[in-house]
């Protein structure tokens, strides 16, 4: 089990990468940390504290922290959805952090859709089967992903999600 110390340090590090801050407010940011090890103690991952995990890897990858949508949140409201990851202003307290309208997909959504989500439920299994994954890769460093959508920054490079072509297979016989 992690600690809420590695986690902020994990969080931190990532942050400092893409220039972004943790959020100033240190009791704010502990409850975010502790949602954070919750999640990966709960599913093996660290899903977004601020939303509902499924528990099935495949329908969470889009809200593995960091999610896919903190880049877009960051650079449209100066911070994620959950507030976890802050740009400069708001971390130097010159702006307010302020409410931002969810990205993420009602279908993804499970308490949205009103199902219980879980590995085993019938609901999950029919939502993983109608999802349309394609294998994408970046072009800038070749990481390469078999989902519905590229992800909004590449996790290894962080080029944006411009920079991700679908591969397309030809089966020669």
């Amino acid at each position: 089990m992690k600690t809420i110390e590695e986690i902020r340090l994990r969080a931190e590090a990532d942050a400092k990468d893409r220039g972004y801050y943790l959020n100033p407010n240190k009791d704010f940011l502990l409850i975010l940390l502790e949602g954070l090890r919750i999640n990966e103690e709960r599913y093996g991952y660290p899903s977004c504290p601020c939303r509902l995990a499924s528990g099935n890897l495949e329908l969470d990858l889009d809200i593995i922290c960091p999610c896919d949508y903190r880049d877009l949140d960051i650079m449209e409201y100066g911070s994620c959805y959950c507030g976890l990851y802050v740009n400069r202003d708001i971390y130097e307290g010159k702006v307010p952090l302020r409410p931002i309208p969810e990205r993420r997909p009602i279908e993804k959504r499970a308490s949205m859709a009103g199902k219980e989500f879980n590995k085993t439920s019938e609901y999950s299994k029919e939502v993983i089967l109608k999802m349309e994954r394609k294998l994408w890769y970046c072009k800038q460093c070749g990481y390469v992903v078999f989902r519905e959508e590229p992800p909004l920054v590449c996790p290894i490079c962080k080029a944006k999600k411009e920079m991700f072509d679908e591969i397309h297979l030809r089966v020669i016989a």
